[in-house]
Protein backbone atom coordinates (compact mmCIF):
# COMPACT_ATOMS: atom_id res chain seq x y z
CA UNK A 1 0.00 0.00 0.00
CA UNK A 2 0.49 3.61 0.75
CA UNK A 3 2.60 2.47 3.69
CA UNK A 4 5.64 0.72 1.68
CA UNK A 5 6.39 4.09 -0.11
CA UNK A 6 5.86 6.07 3.23
CA UNK A 7 8.42 4.05 4.96
CA UNK A 8 11.11 5.07 2.48
CA UNK A 9 10.68 8.20 1.54
CA UNK A 10 8.72 10.02 5.31
CA UNK A 11 8.62 8.77 8.87
CA UNK A 12 4.97 7.15 9.18
CA UNK A 13 3.37 8.06 12.90
CA UNK A 14 3.28 5.28 15.30
CA UNK A 15 -0.61 5.15 15.36
CA UNK A 16 -0.70 4.51 11.49
CA UNK A 17 1.77 1.48 12.46
CA UNK A 18 -0.49 0.05 14.80
CA UNK A 19 -3.34 0.75 12.82
CA UNK A 20 -1.57 -1.25 9.67
CA UNK A 21 -0.84 -4.06 12.10
CA UNK A 22 -3.87 -4.47 13.66
CA UNK A 23 -5.66 -4.21 10.25
CA UNK A 24 -3.33 -7.10 8.69
CA UNK A 25 -4.36 -8.95 12.01
CA UNK A 26 -8.36 -8.69 11.18
CA UNK A 27 -7.61 -9.67 7.55
CA UNK A 28 -5.74 -12.60 8.48
CA UNK A 29 -8.25 -13.68 11.34
CA UNK A 30 -11.10 -12.60 8.11
CA UNK A 31 -9.15 -15.04 5.79
CA UNK A 32 -9.15 -18.20 8.41
CA UNK A 33 -12.00 -20.46 9.13
CA UNK A 34 -13.90 -18.89 12.37
CA UNK A 35 -16.08 -20.93 14.84
CA UNK A 36 -19.43 -19.47 15.77
CA UNK A 37 -18.29 -17.97 19.01
CA UNK A 38 -15.34 -16.32 17.68
CA UNK A 39 -15.10 -12.34 19.42
CA UNK A 40 -12.00 -11.20 18.47
CA UNK A 41 -12.27 -9.99 15.15
CA UNK A 42 -15.27 -8.30 16.04
CA UNK A 43 -13.00 -6.68 19.26
CA UNK A 44 -10.44 -5.55 17.10
CA UNK A 45 -12.38 -3.80 13.98
CA UNK A 46 -14.03 -1.98 16.94
CA UNK A 47 -10.82 -0.90 17.88
CA UNK A 48 -10.05 0.03 14.18
CA UNK A 49 -12.26 2.10 14.07
CA UNK A 50 -11.31 4.24 16.98
CA UNK A 51 -8.03 4.19 15.97
CA UNK A 52 -8.93 5.06 12.61
CA UNK A 53 -10.93 7.93 13.87
CA UNK A 54 -7.80 9.23 15.60
CA UNK A 55 -5.59 8.83 12.91
CA UNK A 56 -7.60 10.80 11.02
CA UNK A 57 -7.08 13.85 14.05
CA UNK A 58 -3.42 13.26 14.31
CA UNK A 59 -1.30 16.19 13.01
CA UNK A 60 1.18 13.97 10.66
CA UNK A 61 -2.19 12.47 9.48
CA UNK A 62 -1.38 10.60 6.18
CA UNK A 63 -2.19 11.45 2.79
CA UNK A 64 -5.87 11.14 1.94
CA UNK A 65 -6.08 8.55 -0.50
CA UNK A 66 -4.39 6.64 2.17
CA UNK A 67 -6.70 7.22 4.87
CA UNK A 68 -9.84 6.84 2.13
CA UNK A 69 -7.84 3.22 1.71
CA UNK A 70 -8.04 2.64 5.61
CA UNK A 71 -11.71 3.30 5.86
CA UNK A 72 -12.53 1.05 2.85
CA UNK A 73 -11.20 -1.62 4.60
CA UNK A 74 -12.19 -0.94 7.99
CA UNK A 75 -15.74 -0.81 6.20
CA UNK A 76 -15.63 -3.73 4.63
CA UNK A 77 -14.46 -5.77 7.77
CA UNK A 78 -17.88 -4.30 9.66
CA UNK A 79 -20.17 -5.00 6.96
CA UNK A 80 -18.51 -8.69 6.64
CA UNK A 81 -19.49 -8.94 10.04
CA UNK A 82 -22.61 -7.68 9.93
CA UNK A 83 -23.92 -9.94 6.98
CA UNK A 84 -22.78 -12.83 8.84
CA UNK A 85 -25.35 -12.15 11.39
CA UNK A 86 -28.11 -11.87 9.00
CA UNK A 87 -30.36 -15.05 9.90
CA UNK A 88 -31.46 -15.69 5.96
CA UNK A 89 -29.06 -16.86 3.82
CA UNK A 90 -29.96 -15.11 0.61
CA UNK A 91 -30.14 -11.69 2.70
CA UNK A 92 -25.94 -12.69 3.65
CA UNK A 93 -25.34 -13.35 -0.10
CA UNK A 94 -27.01 -9.71 -1.16
CA UNK A 95 -25.22 -8.23 1.34
CA UNK A 96 -21.44 -9.87 0.71
CA UNK A 97 -22.42 -8.41 -3.24
CA UNK A 98 -22.52 -4.85 -2.22
CA UNK A 99 -19.31 -5.24 0.24
CA UNK A 100 -16.14 -3.01 -1.57
CA UNK A 101 -13.06 -4.71 -0.20
CA UNK A 102 -9.34 -2.70 -0.17
CA UNK A 103 -7.75 -1.24 -3.55
CA UNK A 104 -3.93 -1.76 -2.36
CA UNK A 105 -1.78 -4.32 -0.26
CA UNK A 106 -2.13 -3.71 3.46
CA UNK A 107 1.32 -4.57 4.02
CA UNK A 108 4.26 -5.05 1.52
CA UNK A 109 4.45 -8.32 1.91
CA UNK A 110 0.89 -9.09 0.12
CA UNK A 111 0.91 -9.56 -3.68
CA UNK A 112 -3.35 -9.21 -3.66
CA UNK A 113 -5.09 -6.94 -1.05
CA UNK A 114 -6.40 -9.28 1.69
CA UNK A 115 -9.49 -8.17 1.94
CA UNK A 116 -10.22 -9.32 -1.92
CA UNK A 117 -9.40 -12.69 -1.23
CA UNK A 118 -11.68 -12.26 2.05
CA UNK A 119 -14.25 -11.33 -0.17
CA UNK A 120 -13.78 -13.87 -2.57
CA UNK A 121 -13.86 -16.50 0.46
CA UNK A 122 -16.75 -15.21 1.56
CA UNK A 123 -18.16 -15.34 -1.45
CA UNK A 124 -17.06 -19.27 -2.17
CA UNK A 125 -18.40 -19.88 1.28
CA UNK A 126 -22.11 -18.53 1.04
CA UNK A 127 -22.18 -19.95 -2.72
CA UNK A 128 -21.04 -23.65 -1.65
CA UNK A 129 -23.77 -22.91 1.53
CA UNK A 130 -26.57 -22.44 -1.07
CA UNK A 131 -25.90 -25.35 -3.45
CA UNK A 132 -25.98 -27.70 -0.53
CA UNK A 133 -29.36 -26.11 0.20
CA UNK A 134 -30.69 -26.84 -2.92
CA UNK A 135 -28.50 -30.68 -3.91
CA UNK A 136 -28.76 -31.86 0.01
CA UNK A 137 -24.88 -32.08 0.13
CA UNK A 138 -23.07 -31.17 3.56
CA UNK A 139 -22.10 -27.30 3.11
CA UNK A 140 -18.69 -27.82 5.23
CA UNK A 141 -17.49 -30.07 2.70
CA UNK A 142 -18.57 -27.80 -0.23
CA UNK A 143 -17.29 -24.65 1.36
CA UNK A 144 -13.84 -26.31 1.91
CA UNK A 145 -13.76 -27.24 -1.67
CA UNK A 146 -14.27 -23.56 -2.63
CA UNK A 147 -11.96 -22.37 -0.62
CA UNK A 148 -9.45 -24.74 -1.48
CA UNK A 149 -9.96 -23.89 -5.15
CA UNK A 150 -9.64 -20.12 -4.25
CA UNK A 151 -6.29 -20.19 -2.43
CA UNK A 152 -5.08 -21.86 -5.04
CA UNK A 153 -6.07 -19.34 -7.29
CA UNK A 154 -4.86 -16.71 -4.63
CA UNK A 155 -1.52 -17.62 -3.92
CA UNK A 156 1.22 -15.72 -3.75
CA UNK A 157 2.61 -14.78 -7.53
CA UNK A 158 5.81 -13.86 -9.51
CA UNK A 159 4.01 -10.40 -10.66
CA UNK A 160 1.35 -7.77 -10.96
CA UNK A 161 0.00 -8.86 -13.66
CA UNK A 162 -0.26 -12.66 -12.96
CA UNK A 163 -2.21 -11.74 -9.60
CA UNK A 164 -4.91 -9.67 -11.71
CA UNK A 165 -5.07 -12.09 -14.08
CA UNK A 166 -5.82 -14.94 -11.38
CA UNK A 167 -8.29 -12.92 -9.80
CA UNK A 168 -10.12 -12.82 -13.65
CA UNK A 169 -10.03 -16.62 -13.28
CA UNK A 170 -11.75 -16.75 -9.89
CA UNK A 171 -13.94 -14.42 -10.66
CA UNK A 172 -14.99 -16.13 -13.79
CA UNK A 173 -15.22 -19.26 -11.77
CA UNK A 174 -17.37 -18.18 -9.18
CA UNK A 175 -19.90 -16.52 -12.05
CA UNK A 176 -20.13 -19.64 -13.81
CA UNK A 177 -20.91 -21.44 -10.46
CA UNK A 178 -23.40 -19.06 -9.97
CA UNK A 179 -24.51 -19.86 -13.74
CA UNK A 180 -25.09 -23.48 -12.85
CA UNK A 181 -26.85 -22.22 -9.41
CA UNK A 182 -29.31 -20.37 -11.86
CA UNK A 183 -30.10 -23.53 -14.18
CA UNK A 184 -30.73 -25.54 -10.70
CA UNK A 185 -32.56 -23.37 -9.37
CA UNK A 186 -34.37 -22.94 -12.56
CA UNK A 187 -34.47 -27.04 -12.70
CA UNK A 188 -36.19 -27.46 -9.70
CA UNK A 189 -39.02 -24.84 -10.33
CA UNK A 190 -39.99 -26.56 -13.37
CA UNK A 191 -40.09 -29.68 -11.68
CA UNK A 192 -42.57 -27.80 -9.05
CA UNK A 193 -44.28 -26.64 -11.45
CA UNK A 194 -45.13 -29.55 -13.06
CA UNK A 195 -46.00 -31.09 -10.24
CA UNK A 196 -48.15 -28.65 -9.14
CA UNK A 197 -49.55 -29.22 -12.72
CA UNK A 198 -50.28 -32.75 -11.69
CA UNK A 199 -51.91 -32.25 -8.28
CA UNK A 200 -54.03 -29.50 -9.61
CA UNK A 201 -55.05 -31.93 -12.83
CA UNK A 202 -55.56 -34.79 -9.82
CA UNK A 203 -57.54 -32.66 -7.57
CA UNK A 204 -59.97 -31.43 -10.47
CA UNK A 205 -60.53 -34.89 -11.28
CA UNK A 206 -61.40 -35.94 -7.76
CA UNK A 207 -63.55 -32.53 -7.74
CA UNK A 208 -65.54 -34.01 -10.91
CA UNK A 209 -66.06 -37.53 -9.06
CA UNK A 210 -67.50 -36.14 -6.27
CA UNK A 211 -69.88 -33.59 -8.25
CA UNK A 212 -70.79 -36.81 -9.78
CA UNK A 213 -71.43 -38.30 -6.55
CA UNK A 214 -73.23 -35.67 -5.05
CA UNK A 215 -75.61 -35.49 -8.43
CA UNK A 216 -76.37 -39.26 -8.08
CA UNK A 217 -76.65 -39.06 -4.53
CA UNK A 218 -79.24 -36.06 -4.59
CA UNK A 219 -81.04 -38.25 -7.59
CA UNK A 220 -81.47 -41.17 -5.31
CA UNK A 221 -82.67 -39.00 -2.51
CA UNK A 222 -85.48 -37.71 -4.83
CA UNK A 223 -86.86 -41.48 -5.94
CA UNK A 224 -86.58 -42.69 -2.50
CA UNK A 225 -88.87 -39.31 -1.24
CA UNK A 226 -91.42 -40.00 -3.95
CA UNK A 227 -91.18 -43.76 -3.22
CA UNK A 228 -92.10 -43.29 0.52
CA UNK A 229 -94.69 -40.76 -0.52
CA UNK A 230 -96.57 -43.36 -2.80
CA UNK A 231 -95.69 -45.53 0.36
CA UNK A 232 -97.58 -43.59 2.67
CA UNK A 233 -100.66 -43.07 0.71
CA UNK A 234 -100.83 -46.71 -0.33
CA UNK A 235 -100.91 -47.25 3.76
CA UNK A 236 -103.60 -44.68 3.93
CA UNK A 237 -105.62 -45.98 1.16
CA UNK A 238 -105.48 -49.48 2.87
CA UNK A 239 -106.37 -48.57 6.11
CA UNK A 240 -109.26 -46.65 4.71
CA UNK A 241 -110.52 -49.55 2.98
CA UNK A 242 -110.29 -51.35 6.21
CA UNK A 243 -112.07 -49.27 8.23
CA UNK A 244 -114.97 -49.36 5.70
CA UNK A 245 -114.97 -52.37 5.36
CA UNK A 246 -114.99 -53.34 9.65
CA UNK A 247 -117.89 -50.65 9.78
CA UNK A 248 -120.09 -52.71 7.24
CA UNK A 249 -119.28 -55.80 8.91
CA UNK A 250 -120.77 -54.00 12.62
CA UNK A 251 -123.78 -52.51 10.66
CA UNK A 252 -124.95 -56.51 9.58
CA UNK A 253 -124.46 -57.57 12.53
CA UNK A 254 -126.49 -54.89 14.35
CA UNK A 255 -129.11 -55.31 11.91
CA UNK A 256 -129.27 -59.24 12.35
CA UNK A 257 -129.52 -59.29 15.66
CA UNK A 258 -132.46 -56.82 15.03
CA UNK A 259 -133.69 -59.11 12.42
CA UNK A 260 -133.34 -61.76 14.89
CA UNK A 261 -135.00 -60.43 17.68
CA UNK A 262 -138.16 -59.38 15.64
CA UNK A 263 -138.76 -62.50 14.19
CA UNK A 264 -138.09 -64.86 17.41
CA UNK A 265 -139.73 -63.45 19.46
CA UNK A 266 -138.73 -63.56 23.68
CA UNK A 267 -140.25 -67.45 25.23
CA UNK A 268 -142.45 -66.97 27.81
Amino acid sequence: MALAAGLGSAPVPRAELKLVRLLSRCEALAADRRSPGEWRLEKYVAALEEMLLALKKHASKPAPEVLNEYSRKVDFLKGMLEAEKLSSLSEKVLANQFLAPGRTPTTTKERTPATKTVHLQTKARYTGEMRSELLGTDPSCVADLEEMSLRKRTGPLPDEKQSAAELDAVLQHHHSIQEKLAEEMLHLARNLKNSTLVAQNVIKQDNQTLSHSLKLADQNFEKLKDESDRLEQHTKKSVNWLLWLMLIVVCFIFISMILFIRIFPKLR
